[in-house]
């Protein structure tokens, strides 16, 4: 049994690995400040499912170096997974400090007080967006990324370099996962999928940027828990994980696969291609399946047929 510190427990992803590791037997400490970039109430029951799973959850900012002072001085952690950011390619455009300063203030704080704990195993999460307009697919952790094209992807991309400075200097045992566009339930309300459901439910148009052909490697929450784990119990060294499903959506296909799950037809509102979007995200996972373990099995139709089954229930109405 190992204590955790969770970071942005009380989002989407988080609440699911918090409960994760409650149920194999872990302890977790949650650190999240439900902060408004959505329905901070949304946050809270996710928050409330950890708590009620056995977690403890405290409310703040990773910023505040005096609450995470107070967390490492009052518990005796065995590891950090660090989830806490600004999300989202399209908000960062209108807010780039706010993002450059949560994501790389917030991450360096947390390793300026790690690198006290010696050899505390840390967990960042990045994204695929550092992958940039890249155009040799499937991506690879070894590819040569240089130019991302949001602020978002930057704050990330620049968050897995301060971790390998961190880790080279004071040995700190790191693993980055880039994310592939997680879906699932508790999805955040303005991602594509539970968007376009709840405008498919609404009989409302769903927004269509660009022809169509935009690919995506959607990957189910349940397997990104089980890579988040996985990374935290293999962490050694420093290392770059891809966690997708490895295989890609159009946008086309998806709205299809959408409008099938939830037996209605979408209604499409088209739209220019947005600055800051990228053409395909495509996951090369042969890294994290040989070093970890990883393994996604999640077909993207069984994982809609999941979240919009979640999303009726949510909004079932109350007798």
């Amino acid at each position: 049994m190992a204590k955790i510190l969770l970071t942005g427990g009380a989002g989407f992803i988080g609440s699911h690995v918090g409960e994760a590791l409650l149920g194999r037997g872990d302890e977790v400490v949650v650190l999240d400040n439900f902060n408004d970039f959505y329905d901070p109430a949304i946050k809270r029951a996710n928050a409330e499912l950890v708590r009620a799973a056995g977690g403890v959850i405290v409310e703040g900012d990773i910023r505040d170096e005096k609450i995470v002072d107070e967390l490492f001085d009052n518990n005796s952690f065995d590891g950090v997974i660090h989830l806490a950011a600004m999300a989202g390619v399209r908000p960062s455009l209108l807010d780039p400090l706010h993002y450059e300063d949560v994501n790389m203030r917030g991450t360096l704080i947390l390793l300026e007080r790690i690198r006290k704990c010696k050899g505390m195993p840390f967990v960042f999460a990045s994204s695929s967006s550092v992958y940039g307009g890249n155009k040799t697919v499937p991506f690879s952790e070894k590819h040569e990324i240089h130019n991302p094209v949001s602020p978002y992807a930057a704050t990330k991309r620049s968050g897995e370099l301060m971790c390998y400075t961190y880790h080279h200097l004071y040995d700190i045992p790191t693993s980055c996962l880039r994310f592939f566009t997680v879906y699932g339930p508790r999805q955040r309300p303005e991602m594509a999928i539970h968007k376009f459901v709840r405008a498919v439910f609404d009989g409302q148009p769903i927004p269509f940027y660009g022809d169509g052909t935009t690919e995506r490697d959607y990957t189910y929450v349940e397997d990104i828990v089980g890579g988040v784990i996985n990374s935290l119990d293999h962490c050694k060294g420093y290392e770059i994980y891809n966690l997708g499903e490895s295989d890609t959506t159009s946008l086309s296909e998806l709205v299809e696969k959408i409008g099938k799950a939830c037996g209605k037809q979408p209604v499409l509102d088209r739209q220019p291609m947005q600055p800051g979007d990228v053409v395909i995200t495509y996951a090369d996972i042969s890294k994290a399946k040989e070093k970890i373990g990883y393994a996604p099995k999640t077909l993207i139709s069984e994982g809609l047929e999941r979240f919009v089954a979640w999303y009726q229930a949510q909004n079932a109405p109350v007798e």
